[in-house]
């Protein structure tokens, strides 16, 4: 088993790499004195017993994570749980899975379809969780997937690592809040996601959140190399509670809107 270090590295790699290249130049953009706080990963899977939720978060469980609360996204047929470590400087984790039950028949047999051709052990390595896509898929099948569902077609195409890291504001001192953050990322060229508003949440929640648009990245497809929607950047802020403590939770509404980064 590899460290937490070695982990959330590999994850970050195969992130700035292969999903989101322009996270490194938005790093650069806000990094200090000292390296960028990481508030969370998020990660996606289908809700099946041989890659969903619960196998995507046993590589985190085995090495100190604990579940902290559950999230219903009934509009996009979505369920996730959200992981937190003792450790307060280690990044919080969400993971979602796609309600295939909710979903087309038609739809249903084709993530089964691609699901059959992986052997059950490949999900019994740790490392798979950022090893990208372990079956084969064609331009026209996530086509389909994406016509009725934007975060099938996502998984389908990308399969597994991180869709977003997300920058902790509270730690930096340049930046006192999420529209000075925006209003950078705007003069460097980046898109804010829109939906439900540049920021997502407020102090009375106490998490306010934004992030960019997907990079969009070439991905290899049986017939071709295709450009779609990769990997986005979060930002967030999180306000104290009444106990003095960071809130360390997640808002339903806010998570509802962030999901649409991949939207294109």
């Amino acid at each position: 088993m590899e460290s937490i270090t070695q982990l959330f590295d590999s994850l970050w790699r195969d992130y700035s790499q292969r999903l989101c290249p322009s996270a490194v130049q938005i790093q650069q953009l806000l990094t200090e004195d000292s390296a960028l706080l990481n508030d969370h990963i998020a990660l996606r899977s289908f809700g099946l017993p041989k890659c969903g939720l619960a196998v995507i978060a046993a590589p985190f469980i085995a090495l100190g994570y604990q579940p902290q609360a559950k999230y219903h996204f009934s509009a996009k047929k979505l369920y996730a749980e959200s992981f937190i470590h003792s450790n307060p400087l280690l990044p919080k984790v969400f993971i979602s899975e796609l309600q295939l039950a909710g979903c087309s028949a038609e739809l249903q047999q084709m993530i089964r379809t691609l699901l059959d051709q992986v052997d059950d052990a490949y999900f019994r390595q740790p490392d798979f969780v950022y090893s990208g896509r372990p079956w084969q898929l064609d331009f026209a099948t996530y086509q389909f997937l994406a016509a009725e569902s934007e975060y099938a077609a996502w998984v389908a195409a990308h399969g597994f690592g991180a869709n977003h890291f997300t920058v902790s504001i509270n730690q930096l001192e340049q930046f006192a809040n999420l529209e000075e953050v925006n209003h950078l990322l705007r003069h460097n060229q980046f898109v804010i996601n829109q939906s439900g508003g540049e920021i997502k949440g407020n102090a009375e929640v106490m998490l306010e959140q934004s992030a960019t648009m997907a990079d969009v990245v070439g991905v290899s497809f049986r017939d071709g190399i295709h450009k779609i929607s990769g990997g986005f950047y979060e930002f967030a802020k999180r306000y104290p509670q009444t106990n003095g403590e960071l809130y360390s939770g997640f808002v339903t509404a806010s998570a509802n809107k962030i999901f649409e980064s991949t939207h294109r």
